[in-house]
């Protein structure tokens, strides 16, 4: 049986490509499943990939996940800095969870400088632009899952 990660994505992500190239860069996110599904092929891994505007379909998953993954890679986009409710679904999760983000949030207004996802994360990749989430998938290989 081959390692399952879960990859969730938050509100926007979809329009990425499109939305503020300059912050986010010219990769949409299907761009991004593509080359993560693809990697995780290679090394016997499988990819489950979501995203979602609504915060409780990203809970829903992350419930899922509780029994069906062996780790998480999140990018809760703007639900880090607003989402208890996730916070409290991922410490629900006894299984590694890795927080994603495309762009430096220290580097950008203030209100973004605090994540509530980065409280239950092993680790925080920020500001690598999308490369953050075959760097998080790394991870999970070294880590042995």
């Amino acid at each position: 049986m081959s390692t399952r990660i879960y990859v969730l994505n938050g509100p926007n992500l979809n329009l990425l490509g499109t939305r503020q190239p300059e912050v986010y860069g010219h990769e949409t996110l299907a761009d991004v499943q593509q080359r993560l599904i693809g990697r995780a092929a290679e090394l016997g891994f499988e990819i489950d990939f979501f995203q979602s505007n609504h915060e409780g379909e990203i809970i829903d998953k992350i419930h899922e996940a509780r029994s069906r993954a062996d780790g998480i890679i999140i990018n809760p986009a703007a639900y880090s800095h607003t989402s208890v409710a996730i916070l409290d679904a991922l410490n629900s999760f006894e299984k590694p969870v890795i927080e994603v983000h495309i762009s430096n949030i220290h580097k950008r207004e203030a209100f973004r400088h605090h994540s509530f996802v980065s409280a239950r994360a092993e680790g925080v990749i920020a500001g690598l632009g999308t490369k953050g989430y075959l760097l998080a998938l790394e991870y999970f290989v070294e880590a042995g899952q």
